[in-house]
């Protein structure tokens, strides 16, 4: 990633000061930071993730335009949860790279695909609650279902093609050892600075805004949305509804400011100041935070899945007829398998009975 600079650069030909005017090796911090966070994210985003996706999947006859985006994510989430052994084992063996080539490229391909397609995918999820808001009527469920799946097929193209630079870099060799997650030259510095400034635009800024915005409309249309004298029954449909969307409102947000807004911020003044030259205290200690911010945006992997508990009833709901479904099982596989076992313990001893008379 965009971490660390002094390391790379003096490991490489090219000279310390080409870019930087002071030097600092701070991997030790960089690597522990990485190690205690996929340790604690991996197991606990793709157990989640699978478990989320078995859930989605039981839903597949009344799927709605909120649940394909909640599988798009739950599927980026997942996804990316494997490469993180990889980048673990990595961080472990202090940045030696033990394996093809094609998985460094992929795994720092995957890293970005997943941020920004959950960039995104969070700012089509909030379009749409805008939309059920302030227009619960003027939309087919059907078409919208459709249209809402489309336009999760343009983002997964858009994020990919935007990402493909990712892929163009791999393995590097530097003093007899292979290195991954990590730049090789003042060319590829000058490409992520270009690159980053493309990322904050495009792929969290606009989003964010939009994101603002459609919150904005939804909060607004909540508090002018009056009771209804009389109507027991309508009125506590609106209070759940209100309910629900202040919930997906508050964890969407949450999830910004935790985990792309650090990160996107501390990365910019990084590169700010590795090409700037600004001071060496100041280039440090952004140098660090980059490394934990970064940190925060792997999380997301992990706190997605609270989006789908706690902000979606349905979810709830059909979660709890898995594990239903799941217990009732379980049983009923130690009985068939008790009647079986049974059952050849009785033939069994019957053969051996006739054996014994022959």
């Amino acid at each position: 990633m965009v971490s660390t600079i002094s390391t790379n650069i003096t490991n490489s030909s090219v000279p310390v000061r080409a870019l930087s005017h002071c030097y600092h090796d701070d991997s030790t911090f960089k690597y522990l930071a990485y190690t205690c966070t996929y340790i604690l994210v991996f197991p606990v985003a793709f157990l989640c993730n699978t478990g989320a996706l078995v859930v989605f999947f039981q839903i597949r006859k009344r799927i709605s335009a909120p649940h394909v985006v909640m599988v798009n994510l739950a599927l980026s989430d997942w996804a990316f949860s494997l490469t993180l052994p990889l980048r673990l084992v990595y961080y472990v063996r202090d940045g030696i790279w033990d394996f093809p080539d094609w998985l460094c490229r992929v795994c720092v391909f995957g890293f970005y695909v997943n941020l920004y397609s959950s960039i995104l995918l969070f700012t089509l999820l909030s379009v749409l609650r805008w939309k059920a808001v302030t227009a619960p009527l003027d939309h087919n469920p059907k078409t919208i279902t459709r249209r809402t799946a489309a336009a999760c097929l343009i983002i997964w193209l858009f994020v990919g093609a935007t990402s493909v630079p990712f892929l163009f870099q791999g393995v590097l060799e530097r003093q007899g050892v292979r290195r991954c997650f990590e730049p090789g030259s003042v060319e590829s510095w000058s490409k992520i600075y270009i690159m980053n400034y493309l990322g904050v635009g495009v792929g969290f800024l606009v989003p964010f805004l939009i994101i603002i915005f459609c919150y904005s409309k939804v909060i607004q249309n909540l508090r002018n949305t009056k009771q209804v004298s009389g109507d027991i029954l309508r009125n506590k449909v609106r209070r759940h509804n209100r309910r629900h969307s202040v919930y997906l409102v508050t964890m969407v947000i949450v999830t910004f400011l935790l985990c792309f807004l650090p990160y996107h911020l501390i990365r910019t003044l990084h590169l700010h100041a590795v090409i700037g030259r600004w001071s060496c205290e100041v280039t440090r200690l952004l140098q660090r935070a980059v490394s934990v911010t970064l940190c925060l945006a792997a999380s997301n992997s992990m706190i997605n899945p609270l989006l789908y508990y706690y902000a979606t009833r349905t979810f709830r709901k059909d979660l709890s007829q898995v594990q239903t479904s799941f217990r009732t099982y379980i049983p009923e596989s130690f009985r068939r398998g008790s009647v079986t076992s049974n059952r050849q313990d009785s033939l069994r001893h019957k053969y051996s009975q006739a054996h014994l008379k022959n």
